[in-house]
């Protein structure tokens, strides 16, 4: 294939966009408002996998499975807030290829650990900006080496994560190498900069203009790469796979809340059923490309299921690593993509997250949600509309027993068969079962369409009490400033009756016209008053541009009461996201 064994080994570059939903790539066919030529190209010249599944609804245990190339239940990981022990005993495919003498980076959004430890799962180089917040890296924009620390974005996280992939490539053109190309798009926080925003002018939610124009800044950085992959006449030399971890989160209701906090992100699934967090197609049912060119055939569109545990398969056996039986639940892709082989690559596919699993066998799919349970026939029947287990109980009864044998390997081992969660409920009564949808409660709602509206003060009964200033609601979020334009007391919001059980992950989106802090304070069940002790500063710079601020409130009592704290002038809150370690998240509407 090339001039010596040595450079047989291709380059493999995995992107892996976040909670993507399955219609949002135009080479998929299903809505035109969508824009991506880079990735069309790569599937193009490639291949366009029309069933390419990620291993699971949620992002934490998509993550690990695709890295490690076990399904993750396996080691621990079947869902978010569940620990990270399991996934650190197991090799990734990181430290295999590290080992078979890759060079290995890892770029955006991790979620598997503390940014600084990424170098522990086998990635020489981290560029871990996931936000507009400071963030782990020990190597820069240009792909010089810097010590491992935090550092303060240059860029766009999406278009940083681009061009630190794009110098690396420059810098190991020589060496074969290994990218995994994380970038957080399009979940929220959205925060799309206008120059991506102007791409999608006209009539449209607002949220879904901010997806669009993300997933343009994706399409960007896929073009800079394979376009310094051609530079470097490294094109045929370099293995893509273009994948999502979980399909959009839709709120049912697709609601078009200001901001970009938690929510519908503004991404599709048609037309596919269901959304993330359940195991109906729309849940993870993903974007998926292959690209190698010279050695898979171009132009392909592959009808037979594929998944992303296949990726750590498919680069063990390309970089000749040695493995043993029981290392990957994926296969090598390569044969039967480039015509070796005709069968389909799996049997069947199977899931188990929390009080959900399914199982897909060829056409047929078994889908169990708590003692729900449901049979659909995906040939004919992808949007699943139709329940066909009354119908074929043989087929439902089959799969069942491969599903609960498969189930049996998993620690803990067995079917899912718990309580599914409320929203879990909701979201099978409506998709599944076709239950009419409780109305929305009223909420802070724009009245203007454009994402280039100036912001106009509205009245709402916003949850956020302001204290010491003035507070609007505006088609951006709140804006906030304070009494009097000379006034020392800086302004804060409010909220009471919370019960947040520690520790608490603290997400906001600002802009600020006053460099400064953004203050958090607390009190817990077992304080009468705030005390000086349960406050934390993050710094905060003056800018034009959304600012994404991360920090965290410890465990102990719950908390019941949090203000946040602005510096003085004007300043702007997008988004809003208190994540309690169990319970409901607070945000800037609920």
């Amino acid at each position: 294939m090339f001039a010596n064994a040595a450079e047989s080994r291709p380059n493999i570059i995995v992107f892996y966009t976040d909670d993507h939903g399955h219609a949002d790539l135009s080479c998929q066919g299903v809505l035109d408002d969508i824009k991506t030529p880079n990735v069309d190209a790569l599937a193009k010249n490639g291949v366009l996998a029309r069933h390419g599944y990620s291993t699971a609804p949620q992002c934490v245990p998509s993550r690990a499975g695709l890295l490690i190339g076990k399904f993750q239940s396996k080691f621990g990981v079947e869902a978010n807030g569940k620990t990270l022990k399991g996934f650190d005993r197991e090799l990734t495919i990181a430290q295999r290829l590290q080992k078979a003498g890759y060079m290995t980076a890892q770029f955006g959004k991790w979620h598997l650990g503390p940014g600084p430890q990424i170098t522990e799962h086998g990635f020489k180089h981290v560029f871990n900006q996931n936000s507009g917040a400071p963030f782990a890296a020990n190597v820069g924009l240009d792909g010089t080496d810097r010590e491992m620390s935090n550092v303060r974005p240059e860029m766009y996280h999406v278009d940083g994560c681009s061009r630190a992939a794009a110098s690396l490539i420059e810098r190991y053109k020589d060496d074969p190498f290994f990218l995994y190309v994380a970038y957080r798009a399009p979940h929220v926080p959205l925060d799309a900069p206008q120059k991506y925003l102007d791409r999608f002018p006209g009539k449209m939610p607002q949220r879904r203009r901010q997806a669009l124009a993300m997933l343009s800044a994706v399409d960007d950085g896929v073009g800079l790469i394979t376009e310094t992959l051609s530079q470097n006449n490294l094109t045929e030399r370099t293995l893509i796979f273009y994948i999502g971890d979980n399909g959009a989160p839709l709120k049912i209701h697709k609601r078009d809340a200001p901001g970009g906090g938690p929510g519908w992100d503004g991404s599709l699934n048609d037309p596919l059923n269901g959304e993330k967090g359940m195991l109906s197609e729309g849940g993870m049912h993903v974007p998926f490309v292959i690209s190698w060119p010279g050695t898979i055939p171009a132009g392909q569109v592959f009808d037979h299921p594929v998944s992303a545990l296949d990726v750590a398969a498919t680069a063990a056996e390309l970089a000749e690593i040695e493995s043993k039986p029981g290392d990957f639940d994926g296969v090598n892709l390569i044969p039967y993509l480039s015509g070796e082989k005709k069968e389909a690559p799996h049997e069947f596919l199977a899931w188990r997250w929390v009080a959900q699993s399914a199982i897909r066998e060829g056409d047929w799919k078994l889908l169990r949600g708590g003692d729900r349970e449901y049979l659909y026939n995906l040939k004919s029947d992808l949007e699943e509309q139709h329940n066909l287990a009354g119908e074929h109980p043989e087929i439902a009864d089959r799969l069942r027993q491969r599903l609960s044998r498969w189930a049996n390997e998993l620690d803990p081992p067995g079917l899912a068969n718990g309580d599914m969660s409320k929203a879990a409920t909701d979201y099978f009564d409506f998709y599944l079962d076709g239950k009419p949808v409780a109305p929305l409660r009223e909420v802070i709602v724009p009245k203007s369409d454009s994402a280039n509206a100036e912001p106009k003060p509205k009245s709402s009964a916003s949850p956020w009490t302001i204290r010491s200033g003035k507070m609007n609601v505006t088609s951006e979020g709140l804006q906030i400033t304070p009494q009097k334009p000379a006034e020392k007391q800086t302004p804060f919001i409010t909220r009471n009756g919370l019960s947040l059980v520690g520790p608490v992950s603290v997400n906001l989106v600002v802009k600020t016209a006053t460099s400064g802090a953004i203050g958090l304070s607390w009190r817990d069940s077992a304080d009468k008053d705030f005390a000086a002790a349960n406050r934390v500063n993050v710094a905060v710079e003056k800018s034009e541009q959304w600012q994404t601020i991360q920090t965290s409130l410890p465990g102990g009592s719950k908390i019941i009461h949090v203000r946040i704290l602005v510096p003085a002038g004007t300043t702007s809150i997008k988004s809003i996201e208190l994540k309690p370690a169990s319970g409901q998240t607070v945000t800037l509407t609920q």
